[in-house]
């Protein structure tokens, strides 16, 4: 089970604290390559759509092997009316890069390509990185989360910066193995924490809000 060092000891500078992100990634990442079993996904699917109860507009991702599975959870919403907004990674068409966050609506498996790292995208027409304001619920790409709602990324910083497009009361929850709910972990200023945490054998709600 990966471990981490209270989050940010005082005296900690700031590559101690990179130090102690990316030996944290190093373990969850390790142990994701042991594969979930089918009733632990479909218990945290199952938990996310209950979050997600009457939200119109949500932003979440599609995962990548070996992170929690979000295909289900996207169908799902999609299936019941639900506009999905997913991230655009991929150049633009005219051969740019994108510089800042973008989105574009999920509208079927059929119109996805595989963009930027391998990761999936919609072919619908990108919205630009104001189009996240729209969505109450956005679901983030996260390694670890602490019952604080302090979030483990990727190492990107994708969505520390999308996120400072949303709405200042839009939910802010990530899906992880339980396992990977810590009692801390490291962060940095520009870090920004989730509203609610989703595991397989709970829902960690990390700061009051409305039922």
């Amino acid at each position: 089970m990966p471990t981490a060092d209270p989050a940010n000891p005082p005296g900690w500078s700031q590559t101690t604290v990179r130090t102690a992100k990316d030996a944290v990634r190093c373990q969850i990442r390790r142990a994701r390559r042991e594969a979930e079993p089918s009733a632990a996904v479909a218990a945290r699917t199952a938990r996310a759509l209950q979050v997600a109860a009457g939200h119109d507009v949500v932003a979440a991702y599609l995962s990548l092997p070996g992170e929690p599975d979000t295909s289900a959870l996207i169908e799902a919403l999609a299936g019941a009316g639900v506009r999905v907004l997913l991230p655009v990674l991929g150049r633009r068409a005219d051969g740019r890069v994108r510089r800042e966050p973008d989105w574009a609506e999920y509208a079927g498996t059929e119109l996805l390509r595989i963009g930027h790292a391998g990761i999936a995208e919609p072919t619908t027409p990108a919205l630009g990185a104001d189009a996240v304001a729209g969505a109450s619920l956005i679901w983030c790409a996260g390694l670890a989360a602490s019952p604080t709602g302090d979030r483990l990324g990727t190492g990107g910083g994708w969505y520390d910066r999308a996120l400072g497009h949303a709405a200042p009361d839009a939910v802010v929850g990530v899906l992880l193995r339980d396992s990977e709910v810590l009692d801390a972990v490291p962060t940095e200023p520009f870090d920004r924490p989730v509203t609610v945490i989703v595991t397989d054998a709970r829902t960690l709600w990390t700061r009051p809000h409305l039922e």
